[in-house]
């Protein structure tokens, strides 16, 4: 596995967690107590295995392209939405660490009452965590594909432009 490969393997583990903690939610409103342990355990592991390939993804885009970080370039017009929708994001996921810690905390503890109020809080917050961080995923290397240096990666259109100059395809662009 390259490191090119794991924004894909971080948006599967982010799915993962989203997946995991709706189960979860599911399962304590029909009161199976069972379940929602084993799926909110789950997603903690799969969020925790998340974060450590996040972490060594951007440590070694750093080493490489002496930049942590994927820079959205193109298309201009949409960059101003995208930051925003990304520092939301990311206040949300800096923010939800000590929330999961202690609402875990409270779990462990069998504080019901506090585990329960505390969870309230951090699931959507957690949820919206997961669930934007898959569609930063997308925007990023699917929608609008940006390469690690900060240009954008050519379509397959622009890559093949020689295909509209023969004589016989170019009337279809």
């Amino acid at each position: 596995m390259e490191l090119e490969d794991l924004p894909v393997v971080n948006a599967l583990l982010n799915t993962c967690s989203a997946v995991l903690l709706s189960i979860g939610f599911i399962a304590i409103k029909r009161d199976n107590k069972v379940l929602h342990k084993k799926c909110m355990v789950s997603a903690l592991l799969t969020s925790c295995l998340f974060l450590t390939s996040y972490l060594y993804y951007h440590f070694g885009m750093q080493q490489l392209y002496g930049a942590a970080h994927t820079k959205f370039v193109d298309p201009s017009w949409f960059r101003p939405y995208y930051l925003v929708f990304l520092a939301t994001h990311l206040i949300m996921s800096i923010s939800i660490v000590p929330m999961v810690i202690i609402t875990v905390y409270h779990a462990v503890q069998k504080n019901w009452e506090k585990h329960k109020r505390m969870a309230r809080i951090t699931f959507p917050c957690w949820m919206y965590v997961s669930v934007t961080g898959v569609m930063i995923y997308l925007i990023l290397y699917q929608i609008f594909p940006q390469s690690p240096g900060g240009s954008v990666v050519p379509s397959p259109v622009e890559t093949n432009a020689w295909i509209r100059d023969l004589p016989f395809i170019g009337a279809v662009y």
